[in-house]
C-alpha cells in the first residue's frame, strides 16, 4: 500500500476499497508469498557500521525479508527453501539512488507554474515496471527517489519508489518521499529571470509559510488552542517535513549556493536536508556541514552527476566526492539524476568517484547504506541484516569494478532480474 501523509496522521491508501474482496485476496496474497531462497555464495557485503564481511556464506531469506546471514559453515539451510548456488558471486545490499527522475513520467516532472510550486507531487507520475526501471534492476539499483525537475525553487513532492512492481501500489515504499527544493543553478530562467536575492527571499518565506501552518496545527491538536486551524491542500503535505518524517532534497551545486542551503534549511529551519549536486567547488562548504552535523543537525551530501570539477584557481582537475571526502564529510553518498546519466550506471558513477581519489568502500557504502540512512529508510535497507527487507544485488565481484557484472536483484524476497533467464548485458 501507498504511505502517505494527510492531516497529520500516517494513512494508507486504497485500503477502503478493496475490503469487499479480502476473501478473495487472502488466496491470492498466499499464492503470491515471496518464496523461501538460500543464497550460497563466495562473499557478503554486509555494509553494516562493523564494516562485516563474510566470506563463503549463506543467507536466507523467507518472508520477504532476510532470515539469516553467516558463514556456511554455521548456517543450515532448512528443508523447503531454494538454493541457489553462485560460490564465486558477492551480494552486496540493492543500490539506493536518491535523485531519478525516471521511475515516473518524465514530460510531467518539471511544472513551472509558480517560482514555488507546494502543491504539486510525482506520486501522480509513477511508471511501475518502465524499461527504465528494468535497466535499473539490471544494474543493481533497487530503491529511487523520484523527484519533481529543477525549473523552480520548490518544484514539489518526492515518491520514493522501488525499481520493481506490476502497480503504483506495488512499487511505491513512502509518498511524500521528499520536498524537491531548487536552491539556484536552473530556475534563474523562470520566466523573466530571477536572480539568487529573490529565490532565497522566496523559498524562505514559503517554507516559513508551510512551517507556520504546520505549528498552528500542533497546538491545536495538543490542546493548547481551541480554534481549529483552516485544512490548507497546500501546506498540509508539509507536516511531516516538520516532523523529521521525509527530508528537503535540494538541487544546489556551487560553493555560495551550498552554503545558502546548509544555512537556510539544515541551521536555521532544523530540516533533514539532502544536497544533491554538491559539484563544482561545492566541497568547500564542508566545515560548515560538519559543524552543523556536530550541532544535531541532519545533513546527508549526495553527490553527482559530474564526477570531477576542472578548478581554474587551482589550475588542477578535482574529483568531486573526493574533495567532499577529504574535506572530512562522512555522510556522502553518489546520484545519477537520471536520466542525465542511465540510472543502471550508477555504480559507475562511485567508481569514477574512486578512480578520482575516493575510496572504494566508502563509495559501496555511498551507494547502499548513506543514501537509505538519508531516506530514513535505514530500518529496512541498506546492509544485509536479519529482519531487514531482502533486497540486495548479486555481482560477479566488487561492483565498483567496471568488470563485474550483477547477474541477479532481489526485491521483497523476489528475484525480479536473473541474467539466466534475461541478460541486459
Amino acid at each position: 500500500m501507498i504511505r502517505q501523509q494527510a492531516r497529520g496522521k500516517t494513512r494508507r491508501v486504497g485500503t477502503v476499497a478493496l475490503v469487499g474482496a479480502l476473501a478473495l485476496l487472502t488466496g491470492v496474497a498466499r499464492a503470491e508469498e515471496p518464496p523461501k531462497l538460500a543464497f550460497v555464495v563466495g562473499k557478503v557485503l554486509v555494509m553494516d557500521k562493523a564494516d562485516t564481511v563474510i566470506n563463503n556464506a549463506v543467507v536466507l531469506v523467507s518472508g520477504g525479508r532476510i532470515e539469516k546471514v553467516g558463514k556456511a559453515s554455521d548456517v543450515a539451510i532448512p528443508q523447503g527453501y531454494r538454493r541457489i548456488d553462485m560460490p564465486r558471486h558477492w551480494i552486496v545490499p540493492g543500490f539506493v539512488d536518491c535523485h531519478n527522475h525516471t521511475a515516473g513520467s518524465l514530460s510531467d516532472l518539471n511544472d513551472m507554474v509558480y517560482l514555488t510550486n507546494p502543491g504539486l507531487d510525482t506520486l501522480n507520475t509513477v511508471q511501475p515496471e518502465s524499461d527504465d526501471m528494468w535497466m535499473a534492476r539490471a544494474g543493481g539499483v533497487t530503491t529511487v527517489l523520484l523527484i519533481p525537475g529543477s525549473g523552480t525553487n520548490i518544484s514539489g513532492f518526492g515518491t520514493i519508489s522501488k525499481t520493481a512492481g506490476q502497480s503504483v501500489s506495488d512499487v511505491v515504499v513512502r509518498s511524500p518521499g521528499s520536498i524537491k527544493v531548487a536552491q539556484a543553478g536552473n530556475p534563474e530562467r523562470y520566466w523573466w529571470g530571477v536572480g539568487r536575492m529573490f529565490m532565497n527571499f522566496n523559498t524562505r518565506q514559503t517554507l516559513e509559510k508551510a512551517q507556520a501552518y504546520h505549528e498552528a496545527w500542533e497546538k491545536f491538536e495538543r490542546g493548547e488552542a481551541t480554534e481549529k486551524p483552516a485544512f490548507d491542500p497546500i501546506f498540509d503535505g508539509f507536516r511531516g517535513l516538520f516532523r523529521k518524517e521525509f527530508v528537503a532534497s535540494v538541487h544546489t551545486q556551487i560553493y555560495q549556493v551550498v552554503m545558502t542551503t546548509v544555512d537556510m534549511l539544515a541551521r536555521k529551519m532544523d530540516l533533514r536536508t539532502v544536497l544533491d549536486h554538491s559539484e563544482f567547488d561545492g566541497w568547500k562548504v564542508a566545515p560548515l556541514i560538519r559543524e552543523a552535523l556536530a550541532a544535531g543537525r541532519s545533513i546527508y551530501t549526495i553527490q553527482g552527476p559530474r564526477a570531477y570539477h576542472l578548478d581554474g584557481t587551482q589550475r588542477k582537475i578535482h574529483g568531486n566526492a573526493a574533495r567532499w571526502w577529504q574535506a572530512g564529510n562522512p555522510l556522502l553518498g553518489i546520484n545519477t539524476d537520471a536520466p542525465v546519466v542511465a540510472q543502471e550506471q550508477l555504480p559507475f558513477q562511485a567508481a569514477m568517484g574512486c578512480y578520482y581519489g575516493w575510496v572504494p568502500y566508502e563509495g559501496i557504502k555511498g551507494l547502499t547504506r548513506i543514501p537509505a540512512e538519508a531516506l530514513l529508510l535505514d530500518d529496512q535497507i541498506g546492509t544485509i541484516e536479519a529482519g531487514k527487507q531482502a533486497e540486495f544485488g548479486v555481482w560477479t565481484g566488487d561492483p565498483l569494478d567496471t568488470r563485474s557484472a550483477c547477474e541477479m536483484t532481489v526485491i521483497g524476497g523476489r528475484i525480479v532480474y536473473d541474467a539466466n533467464v534475461r541478460r541486459r548485458w
